[in-house]
């Protein structure tokens, strides 16, 4: 018998259902047609069994519990409100007769269901009652059709009850039934638009698939990012698809959500490996360069003001934790989509996997990187190396440092051919070769060359040039800087921490240990205490809060070199003194954004610098040049003339025939300026007024003047400070 199909009417003559000796069961339809005999129960009988062979080819059926309101004693039914009176009014089919019937009937009607079962709300109070001494039989249809009309439950409709009458499971719930008017609660969104709900869950998981690839192959620096660097297939994809789809539910889960997590790491980290290759020429270094987001902080502090660097600081954090929740999230997508396709699934990844071995074995590739790509896992490993190397290198370079030639030499057998002479040290910031070769800035570069080397000639003066490779770029000029000085190879924080830490002698420090000079730094850059001048030898450091400056900044620049300068004249140059000067400077207005530039003005009109208002207010917004490819090389260009004017125009103006200038660039611009694959060279010249000073370089194949020859001599900015030392005079220390 189908348990799913509602039960046929019948009609009142239907025999009525069996009675024992211990139980009886009344209908309205046996009340109406009462005492039909034997031959009744006879009837009953065979149904009865034609009942239970067709129960017995569809599955056991439950016993049912004795009736409420029935005793095992007496067979009479006890007097008990109906609970089920809810369910008689959800029928719009019930007739009247039936409908007014006593509720007692109406309950007794509902315990009579097809399958023989009895509903959930008399199951829960029969259990107060005895247990019956004998099992109900099945019911027969012709009653099971009454009772269906008894308990008001229409078959031919069931939108009344919102279910389908027909399952026994769900016709009769837990609970009465609510009111027939009482509307259907809403389904979920995806049950009421199923084609926008299924055309939004492909979608979800063809961008989370999208962001995965995108992640897995992802370059590191600008320029590769190209179409066909994405055209590709990542290894690292085949195989987690693989793990996951063999993998058990909450182990799949787990790793699926440490996959996610560690590839939105590696998304954070190849992000700032694009941005350090953009601004320094290098990529993150996981063990160093955490420091220098103080310093980033301090540069957007100065650039863009408080409120600015702080939602900078807020954007940043923001984007990292979206990149790893997305990111986690885009892998679990995933995951669980395969996991209910695994068939599809298993054959989809077995093919990609395929074609990834094929591209492999070919060499298959796209106008560039093979097909077959293992991207993630090369970088992880290049990550691992790194951080093993700078380890090392930590070891190493300590050692490194405590070697020095002239660490043992006496003072008086340092620098014995500059005695009486003033020497300046000037670093011109970002001064790099691609100012001066440079097609976007070599014009108007080369133009205030040519142009200051003929004032530097004309006022007495000589110079010759060359080229350094700094051991920075793009940024951290304090690397370039000890590396000129120290002679040691500086260019990583770590290093610079070692170094400024120990005793290593410094180019600086040899004029200070001979006692014939004395020492000064100008370090305008400088905005709070700089314990490392001691480690470089300077007596007096004049930093930006003592050079006694009123003007306002110009961006990252604390005030103009022109000013700069004039304040060196003013506190130490232009005094009297029983000591030759020995002065390291820093000019700072070429530094990044390159807006606003200062001009050039009279020496004798710059003050305190309160009149660089104007100018400043004149200048252009940084937003307007950084961002600007064309503009920013422009700008980047006229800060570098800028620069050049105030150093040359102020050693015409107050040099002496004892002055000596020794200028270079600290490193490049960054790659938005020098380009992508530019060199670290940065120029560097030695101007005198007393030629013999030049002599003593004459063997070193430098060109003459101020702008060096594209064929000049290359060297590592390291080499500076022996071959310098040993040119005029100092003799290495006997080992």
């Amino acid at each position: 018998m189908d348990r799913t199909t509602p039960e046929p009417e019948v009609t009142p003559e239907a025999p009525p259902a069996d009675t024992s000796d211990d139980i009886q069961h009344s209908t309205p339809l046996e009340e109406a047609a009462p005492g039909k005999g034997v031959a009744a129960e006879h009837a009953v009988s065979s149904e009865r069994d034609g009942v239970e062979e067709a129960a017995a080819e569809e599955g056991p059926v439950g016993e049912v519990p004795v009736e409420e309101g029935i005793t095992a004693s007496e067979g009479e039914p006890e007097e008990k409100p109906a609970v089920d009176t809810d369910m008689d009014a959800a029928s719009d089919q019930v007739s009247g007769a039936e409908a007014e019937a006593p509720a007692e009937e109406a309950s007794a009607g509902e315990k009579k269901t097809p399958s023989g079962e009895a509903p959930a709300v008399e199951e829960s109070t029969s259990a107060e009652e005895p247990p019956a001494e004998e099992e109900t039989p099945p019911v027969e249809k012709a009653p099971a059709a009454e009772d269906s009309s008894a308990s008001g439950q229409d078959t031919s409709e069931p939108e009344t009850s919102g279910q389908d009458t027909s399952d026994p499971d769900t016709s009769v719930g837990d609970g009465p039934a609510g009111p027939p008017d009482e509307p259907a609660a809403p389904g979920k969104w995806r049950d009421r638009h199923p084609v926008a709900a299924r055309n939004v869950g492909w979608t979800v998981t063809g961008l989370s698939l999208l962001l995965i690839c995108f992640a897995l192959l992802m370059p590191t620096s600008a320029p590769k990012f190209t179409p066909g660097v994405f055209l590709r297939i990542p290894v690292e994809a085949v195989l987690g698809a693989a793990v996951l789809i063999v993998l058990p539910r909450r182990p799949r889960i787990a790793v699926a959500i440490l996959a996610g997590a560690s590839l939105g790491v590696l998304t954070v980290l190849n992000l700032l490996d694009v941005g350090f290759n953009m601004f320094l020429g290098r990529g993150f270094n996981v063990v160093l360069d955490w420091v220098l987001f103080d310093d980033a902080q301090s540069y957007l502090k100065d650039t863009m003001g408080n409120g600015g660097a702080i939602g900078a600081v807020i954007a940043v954090l923001a984007l990292v934790l979206i990149v790893l929740v997305l990111m986690t999230l885009a892998v679990l997508r995933v995951s669980n989509v395969m996991t209910r396709n695994r068939d599809v699934a298993s054959r989809a990844t077995l093919v990609v996997g395929t074609a990834w071995v094929t591209c492999a074995a070919l060499g298959l590739q796209l106008s560039g990187p093979g097909i077959a790509a293992r991207t993630t896992v090369a970088r992880v490993e290049d990550r691992v190396n790194r951080v093993q190397a700078t380890l090392k290198d930590e070891a190493a370079f300590a050692k490194e440092a405590k070697k020095d030639a002239f660490g043992g030499t006496p003072g008086d057998q340092l620098l014995t051919d500059l005695r009486g002479k003033d020497v300046m040290i000037a670093f011109i910031e970002s001064y790099g070769r691609s100012a001066i070769e440079d097609e976007a800035t070599a014009a108007g570069v080369d133009a205030t060359l040519t142009a200051k080397n003929e004032a530097l000639t004309k006022a007495g003066y000589s110079a010759k040039s060359g080229w350094l490779t700094s051991a920075t770029y793009g940024g951290s000029s304090w690397l370039g800087h000890s590396t000129f000085l120290s002679g040691l190879w500086i260019n990583n924080q770590n290093r610079y921490r070692t170094v400024t830490a120990g005793e290593h002698l410094t180019l600086t420090g040899a004029f200070k240990r001979t006692g014939a000079w004395r020492t000064v730094g100008v370090m305008p850059g400088v905005q709070k205490n700089w314990p490392e001048g001691k480690f470089y030898g300077l007596d007096n450091v004049y930093d930006s809060r003592e050079l006694g400056y009123e003007g306002p900044k110009f961006s990252w620049s604390t005030m103009p070199d022109q000013y700069a300068l004039s304040a060196f004249e003013r506190l130490e140059h232009g005094k009297k003194r029983d000591k030759p000067l020995m002065s390291e400077i820093i000019l700072t207005s070429s530094h990044q954004p390159w807006a606003p530039i200062p001009k050039m003005i009279p020496w004798d009109q710059v003050g305190d610098g309160s009149v660089y208002e104007g100018i400043e207010k004149a200048g252009k917004d940084p937003a307007d040049v950084f961002y600007d490819s064309k503009k920013v090389k422009e700008e980047y260009g006229k800060s570098i003339q800028y620069s050049v004017n105030s150093l040359i125009d102020y050693v015409v103006k107050y040099g002496s025939k004892n002055t000596v200038l020794v200028f270079l660039g600290d490193h490049q611009p960054l790659a938005s300026v020098s380009g992508s694959n530019a060199s670290r060279d940065v120029p560097v010249s030695i101007v005198a007024h007393d030629k013999s000073v030049l002599d003593k370089i004459d063997d070193w194949g430098w060109t003459d003047g101020i702008k060096p020859d594209k064929s000049a001599p290359v060297w590592r900015m390291d080499s500076f400070r022996d071959r310098f030392l040993t040119a005029y005079g100092s003799t290495p220390a006997k080992r």
